[in-house]
C-alpha cells in the first residue's frame, strides 16, 4: 500500500501542439504568448528553479513533462468564462468553530486567486455518505470517506449550472480507493467537481500559529486543485504552488504563490490584471498574518511595474 499519495488525481488533459491548431490559431497563440513575455521575464528573478526531488517526492515517482504558458494557451483549456464562471464551496460534515473560519477564509482566498465570484452552499451532513463509501483506515484507525463517491454521487447531481468549479471541503480524512492510504484532495476536470480535506492540515484550535499553519496548508491545496480544474498541469520548472506533492514535507516547502508561467496561465484564463490580483492577495495575506507570502506579492507588484 502506498504510504503517501499525491494531492490530486484528475482527468486526462489533452494538450495540442501549436502546429496542430491551424495557422490562424497558431498566430493568435503566438500573439498571446508574446504579449506575456515581458511580464514573465520580469518575474523570473523572484523564483527558484525546482529542486532535485528526493526519493519519496512527486517527480521521483511520477514522470511529467510540464506545461509552458504557450502550451497551455494552445491546448484550448477549460476556462471559467461565459455562463460557467462561479466557484461553489460545499461544506461537508461537521466543523469546529476554527475549522469553519478556515473554510470561510479559503473561500475568500479562492475568489482572489482566480478572480471569480465564490458562493458557499448550505452545509451537507455526512449522512449523505453511505456505509459502502466509508471505512476506518486499516492501520491508523481514523474514519475516511471515499473521494469517488463524493465526486460522482454527492457533487455531480448537485452541480449548479453556472459552476466553473464545485468543491467540497470536509474535516474527515479522504481515500480514493483500493491500494491507497489517503489523499489530501481529488478533482475531476471533466465534471468540474472536487473534494479536499483539512483533516491532515493541523489543529487550528491549538493557537494562533497552528491556525495560520492550517490555513496556509488549506489555501495551498484549494488553489492547487482548482488550478487543475482549469486545465493547468503540474509545474516542473520552479518552486510553485502547482508542483506535484507526494508527502507533507514536500507540500509544506511548496509556496502559496505561482511561478511566472503558471500565474500567466491563471491571469490569461480569468482575464485578470496581475497587479490588481497581487494587490488583493497581498492584503489578504497581511490581514491573516501570512507575512512572507505578503512580502512576495509586494515584490512581484514592484517587479512587473518597472518599465523597461
Amino acid at each position: 500500500m502506498r504510504a503517501m499519495v499525491a494531492s490530486t488525481l484528475f482527468g486526462m488533459l489533452v494538450c495540442l501542439a501549436p502546429a496542430a491548431c491551424g495557422c490562424g490559431a497558431e498566430h493568435t497563440v503566438q500573439q498571446t504568448v508574446d504579449s506575456w513575455k515581458t511580464t514573465i521575464a520580469k518575474l523570473e528573478p523572484l523564483h527558484e528553479p525546482l529542486r532535485e526531488p528526493g526519493p519519496s517526492d512527486w517527480l521521483a515517482n511520477h514522470k511529467e513533462t510540464g506545461q509552458t504558458f504557450q502550451q497551455y494557451v494552445a491546448s484550448k483549456p477549460a476556462k471559467p468564462t461565459g455562463r460557467r464562471n462561479t466557484i461553489y464551496i460545499q461544506p461537508l460534515g461537521p466543523f469546529t468553530k476554527k475549522q469553519q473560519e478556515i473554510i470561510n477564509l479559503s473561500s475568500e482566498f479562492l475568489g482572489l486567486y482566480y478572480n471569480l465570484p465564490v458562493k458557499v452552499k448550505k452545509d451537507l451532513a455526512l449522512t449523505v455518505i453511505p456505509g459502502k463509501a466509508r471505512r476506518k483506515h486499516p492501520s491508523w484507525g481514523m474514519d475516511q470517506i471515499l473521494t469517488t463517491y463524493v465526486l460522482d454521487d454527492v457533487l455531480r447531481p448537485r452541480l449548479p449550472d453556472d459552476a466553473a468549479a464545485y468543491i467540497a471541503f470536509t474535516a474527515t480524512d479522504l481515500w480514493p480507493g483500493k491500494g491507497w492510504n489517503f489523499v489530501y484532495g481529488q478533482a475531476s476536470l471533466r465534471h468540474r467537481v472536487g473534494v479536499w480535506s483539512i483533516h491532515r492540515n493541523g489543529e487550528p484550535e491549538a493557537g494562533e500559529d497552528e491556525f495560520r499553519l492550517c490555513l496556509l496548508r488549506t489555501l495551498k491545496t484549494a488553489a492547487h486543485e482548482t488550478g487543475h480544474m482549469f486545465s493547468i498541469k503540474h509545474c516542473i520548472a520552479h518552486e510553485c504552488n502547482l508542483c506535484g506533492r507526494n508527502n507533507r514535507t514536500e507540500s509544506d516547502r511548496s509556496p502559496l504563490y505561482l511561478c511566472p508561467q503558471c500565474v500567466s496561465k491563471v491571469c490569461w484564463a480569468t482575464d485578470t490584471n496581475i497587479v490588481d490580483r497581487h494587490t488583493k492577495l497581498a492584503k489578504f495575506c497581511n490581514d491573516n498574518g501570512l507575512d512572507s507570502e505578503e512580502e512576495f506579492y509586494k515584490k512581484s507588484i514592484n517587479a512587473v511595474s518597472v518599465s523597461r
